[in-house]
């Protein structure tokens, strides 16, 4: 079993935790910590480098996962790349889409590491949507009204 067969079965075993453990605001209290130090725990085996461009963050941050075919880029523009998460996630249909935000703290977390923002434009929990779309952007800057404007539902504000 090679070290990608092994992120693998882990992230997807993890999911199911990070999932109950985010589900709530209450229960955050505890997920909040597990998912930002899973994010850290990911940058520092895979080894991920500070980037300065949103394009170069995106690869580095495909290069997180698993596989790059569960997180592909769809478009990319000079301020912002559009990516889509296609792991089924135990929220999937749910309507909680401030669990969804919760748990994509690991996410958020990784983007620090990487040095850019993240921000959900369509979440998975909303019903119909089969995938999470994303925007990443340059760090410390606000993320460009074009990607705001894809945000459906509110997804984009993160709930602690």
């Amino acid at each position: 079993m090679n070290i990608n067969q092994i992120n693998k079965r882990l992230f997807n075993s993890l999911i199911h935790v990070t999932h109950w453990l985010t589900e709530t605001p209450r229960r955050n209290i505890l997920g909040k910590p597990l998912v930002r130090g899973l994010g850290s725990l990911t940058t520092t085996v895979k080894k991920a480098e500070r980037k300065s461009s949103p394009q170069e963050a995106a690869e580095e941050w495909q290069r997180m996962f698993p596989s790059r075919k569960m997180v592909p880029i769809t478009e990319i523009t000079d301020d912002v790349v559009y990516a889509e998460i296609h792991s089924e996630c135990p929220y999937r249909g749910s309507g909680n889409v401030a669990g969804c935000q919760r748990m994509m703290e690991y996410d958020r977390k990784l983007m620090e590491e990487i040095g850019a923002e993240f921000v959900v434009v369509r979440s998975q929990a909303e019903p119909g949507v089969t995938h999470c779309q994303v925007a990443i952007g340059k760090h410390g800057s606000a993320m460009p009204t074009s990607a705001l404007d894809r945000v459906s539902g509110g997804t984009a504000k993160p709930e602690s």
